[in-house]
């Protein structure tokens, strides 16, 4: 069976002011999203599942999942704040989706096999997905989970106009993931390195070689059974907190800790790039025509 691939474009772009994932960066209006399809079509996958949300439903599907008619079977779920376990409502006042585990969990009904699972606005280039297909095709759980991340090195997945979340990674010998920890102001400080802003204002250096998760997962479907156990437990402690978020990386390193599953880390040779800010589009649109120019993706995707 071939793995899916989950694709979590449920995000407005706050930062960005608007909707990114249909932002056009290729010489034929693609999006980064086409990309990362063409990609994993060429990788071995073969479906594709969107999260999305149901306010832009028509549009995404017109402007994205039409591309796609005959190349690859495509599937949709949403993304919803009151899509919670039984005995939980929403808090009054929140407006802000619940995470990177709450869309992935969106899936729950539509995936049975091993899947990999990545952001809509992140560029991740073809070595990643056929490092992370490779490991899926032969995924499969024993005593532990048996999931699997592809990483990219700190210094190239951060940007010149503001400030990055992302998974700090510790790795063992056996290339298993020990920790990953989600920094959420990371900004660049000098040539090559970096700093982190903690929850309480404290600063922690970083020296750029870290390697940092971009949310590119590698799964099998018992990820959903502990993401529902670990979303309720999420909402007792925090669902009240208006801007609290359920964080997949938090969810990974959890069953790590409590040794309920291994994954192994693949650090991928491409260069990782994205539009977290509108200043950052210029750079990628740029990124794309040089790829093009190398032959690595045809002028014209689908």
């Amino acid at each position: 069976m071939k793995p899916t691939l989950l694709v979590l474009a449920a995000g407005m772009g706050s930062r960005y002011g608007g909707l990114k994932q249909l932002d056009q960066i290729g010489p034929n209006g693609e999006t980064i999203i086409d990309y990362s399809v063409f990609d994993a079509i060429r990788a071995g996958f073969g479906k594709a599942v969107f999260v999305i949300r149901h306010e832009f439903e028509n549009e995404f599907k017109e402007a994205i999942g039409s591309r796609y008619a005959g190349k690859i079977e495509v599937d949709y779920a949403f993304q919803e704040l009151g899509d919670l376990p039984t005995g939980f409502e929403i808090p009054e006042g929140r407006s802000k989706p619940w995470g990177t585990g709450h869309a992935i969990r969106a899936a729950r009904n539509l995936i049975k096999e091993p899947f990999a699972a990545i952001n809509g606005d992140d560029f991740y280039g073809r070595n990643s997905f056929e490092l992370l297909a490779k490991y899926l095709n032969n995924a499969k759980d024993g005593d532990k989970a048996d999931y699997s991340m592809c990483g990219f090195i700190l210094r190239n997945v951060l940007s010149d106009n503001g400030s990055v979340s992302r998974g700090i990674c510790a790795i063992d010998d056996a290339k298993n993931l020990k920790t990953v920890v989600e920094n959420t102001v990371i900004e660049k400080s000098g040539v090559g390195a970096a700093v982190s802003t903690m929850k309480d204002g404290s600063k922690v250096k970083l020296s750029g070689d870290e390697v940092a998760s971009m949310n590119m997962w590698g799964f099998t479907p018992s990820i959903f059974t502990h993401l529902e156990t670990l979303f309720a437990e999420f909402l007792k402690t925090q669902g009240n907190e208006m801007k609290s978020e359920f964080f997949i990386p938090s969810v990974v390193d959890h069953l790590i800790q409590k040794n309920q599953a291994t994954v192994k880390v693949m650090v991928s040779s491409d260069s990782w790039f994205g539009i977290t800010y509108r200043e950052d589009k210029e750079y990628v649109v740029d990124s794309i025509r040089e790829l093009i120019k190398n032959g690595v993706y045809p002028e014209k995707l689908f």
